[in-house]
């Protein structure tokens, strides 16, 4: 039980710095937004924090329990979608902004395309910190930003912010899920012969 309650927690302060990330996104725009975006990424990795998108491409090779990874899930679309309405009474111009980004999202192929790249771009992000360089987090998440590809965590705080709520978001987990798997699939013998 004591691990469980470790578990929710570490999930809801990720949210929280993601959170942070993006009310600079949704505040700032581009370029700067992005840019400091990567503050929530790095502050996860470096505090041990339990971030969906980072965690889903090691399921198999960091052996995470379904059940485990269920609930960082669960508590960091929780966590997220709150921290974004205290953001829509923090600072009100920012709901017009979440739901002009809300208006473009769909269920289409264009819309999981996009989120499954950005589940690729999180596993190596999170694969380079691993590997003891924040590289991959400090050009990564930029990156993915930049060329609007989509964070089903980012979004979910992005539905707070505009007190709203769309399904897509169930695309943007399955793409963000099965693009981070996709390239650690297609690495894994790679990785293990270098």
């Amino acid at each position: 039980m004591k691990d469980k309650i470790e578990l929710i927690n570490k999930s809801i302060a990720a949210s929280l710095l993601i959170s942070l990330g993006n009310y600079a996104l949704l505040k700032l725009g581009n370029p700067i937004g992005p840019i400091i975006f990567a503050f929530g990424l790095l502050g996860v990795c470096y505090m041990g924090l339990n971030l969906f998108t980072g965690k889903c491409g090691f399921i198999f090779q960091d052996k995470i329990k379904i059940v485990d990874i269920l609930l960082i899930l669960l508590f960091n679309l929780i966590g997220g979608y709150l921290f974004g309405l205290l953001f829509s009474f923090t600072d009100k111009e920012l709901i017009s902004v979440a739901i002009n980004k809300i208006s473009t999202w769909s269920f289409s192929f264009s819309y999981f395309s996009k989120s499954f790249l950005c589940g690729i771009i999180m596993y190596i992000a999170v694969y380079m910190y691993k590997k003891g360089t924040p590289l991959g987090i400090i050009f990564g998440i930029p990156l993915f930003i930049f060329c609007g590809f989509q964070h089903s965590i980012a979004n979910i705080i992005t539905l707070g912010v505009a007190r709203s709520f769309n399904f897509s978001i169930i695309i943007c987990i399955l793409g963000n899920l099965l693009g981070s798997l996709f390239i650690w699939f297609i690495s894994k013998d790679i990785k293990k012969s270098s």
